[in-house]
């Protein structure tokens, strides 16, 4: 279930980031989604946050002191948006 979950917020990233030169299996599940690995920025995960929000209904704050945990990688974000997403 996590493991679809991680494929499917990788194709989100893609799409919802216009990164035209990447594909899912360049995207590895514990690797750095900011700086290192992906090196998105704070913009991207603004764009993110919103393209989660659409697709699953899970709602990620700006000022949530989590989303340094959240957004460290796809696993952790597919194990969140996984408890909070709509039914």
């Amino acid at each position: 279930m996590v493991e679809g979950l991680e494929t499917e917020l990788k194709e989100l990233i893609i799409e919802a980031l216009m990164l035209e030169d990447v594909s899912v299996d360049d995207i590895e599940s514990e690797e750095p989604l900011f700086v290192e690995g992906l090196g998105l920025d704070s913009i991207d995960a603004l764009e993110l946050a919103m393209a989660i929000d659409k697709k699953y209904g899970v709602r990620i704050k700006a000022d949530d002191e989590e989303n340094r945990t959240i957004f460290s990688n796809v696993r952790s974000l597919a194990a969140y948006v996984g408890q909070h997403r709509a039914a």
